[in-house]
């Protein structure tokens, strides 16, 4: 009998990566529980079938793909040289975290809330250019929702807000208070007309006022305050902040965190702000930063605080999703109905394509993996 060697290597070769996708992930006493997929409910087919779309370049520049379900680490794949240790550049994913940070001041009272107003904590700034009382009324939550009257859009190159030109300035918080107020043309549309009664501008000035903001209100840098009341309680050992020319931590982007931490940060909102069983963040908090405050205007997205909140899955069970995002495609994404936490990390940056290809993953491999069930 002929044997066909090729096929058996082929079988063998086969065999080995399907087994990779029907273990449970390693333990590595970071507070994870591990189960294998077919425990958690999930279809390692599906995986198997990414795994494969991956390593064969149909997407591009994925670094990881690592999910939670019922609480429990459950699949774990890097890609590109990079491993479990690895810190992610997941950009403005940081963004979310500065959300939870403020949750956490405002739950602690060293903040009164979300409508507290914001110039007044930077008398230093003073006088302001652009000089308009209506600077004096933009409160935590404008900023919170990206919806603040100062002229902030990082999606329009002319916009003087853009952040790429408040990179180049030494003050970054004064850089965005001493921008104009907004006006609105015929075509877009005042606050007062649009969802929620907030107009959407994408603006990356506005979370780095926060972080000046938290600073001031809890005597205490960004990084120890972050290390002190969310890192720490979870766990979290590694994270590698970017610092503004000034030394404060970026509030707006680049904090550097391992895939499993990313992890972590979705499953305690997941639990409405506890991580086991230990409270975090309120779960008030939880439900405020999650809940629609304003409409991106595209792609059926609305936004939290700090949040971007979406439905995700093929079209015959897509499913609510609230989620970190940042340039490249990096997504650290809550399924509430799934009970499922996924984190997306790539390299792709400055190119939409990667968050074209981290939405397909979440919704043509990973959902359907937990809906096939």
């Amino acid at each position: 009998m002929k044997v066909d060697i090729t096929a058996i290597v082929c079988l063998f070769i086969g065999l080995l990566c399907s087994s990779g996708h029907t273990a449970p992930p390693k333990t590595a006493g970071d507070g994870w529980q591990t189960q294998t997929p077919a425990d958690a409910g999930l279809s390692a087919a599906q995986f198997a079938r990414l795994d494969s779309a991956i390593h064969s370049g149909v997407f591009k520049n994925i670094t990881s793909v690592v999910v939670a379900r019922h609480g429990k680490l459950a699949y774990e794949s890097y890609y590109e040289g990079f491993s479990d240790s690895s810190l992610m550049d997941t950009r403005s994913s940081t963004k979310t975290v500065t959300s939870m940070l403020m949750g956490i001041a405002i739950d602690r009272k060293q903040i009164p809330g979300v409508r507290e107003t914001v110039t007044k904590y930077f008398p230093d700034k003073q006088p302001l250019a652009n000089l308009d009382p209506r600077k004096d009324s933009i409160t935590v939550e404008d900023l919170l929702t990206m919806s603040s009257l100062l002229e902030c859009d990082d999606e329009n190159q002319f916009s003087r807000g853009n952040e790429e030109r408040m990179y180049i300035i030494e003050d970054w918080v004064k850089f965005v208070l001493d921008l104009p107020i907004r006006g609105f043309p015929a075509w877009n549309a005042k606050p007062a007309d649009s969802p929620y009664g907030r107009s959407f501008s994408y603006c990356s000035g506005g979370p780095m006022v926060l972080g000046g903001l938290l600073e001031r209100a809890t005597k205490t840098k960004v990084d120890e305050f972050a290390r002190r009341n969310l890192f720490a309680p979870l766990g979290i050992e590694r994270a590698a902040w970017q610092y503004t020319p000034l030394g404060t931590a970026a509030t707006a982007g680049g904090l550097k965190l391992c895939s499993r931490d990313l992890l972590k940060l979705g499953q305690l909102y997941l639990n409405n702000g506890e991580w086991h069983g230990k409270r975090i963040v309120s779960e008030q908090w939880v439900k405020a930063s999650t809940t629609p405050h304003a409409s991106v205007g595209r792609n059926d997205l609305d936004y939290g605080y700090l949040w971007w909140l979406g439905k995700f899955g093929p079209d015959s069970g897509k499913v609510p999703v609230f989620m970190m995002s940042g340039n490249g495609g990096n997504k650290v994404c809550v399924i509430p109905r799934l009970d499922m936490v996924v984190v997306l990390t790539s390299t792709l940056y400055g190119s939409y394509k990667g968050h074209v290809q981290t939405d397909t993953i979440l919704s043509d491999y990973v959902i359907p993996a937990a809906l096939k069930q």
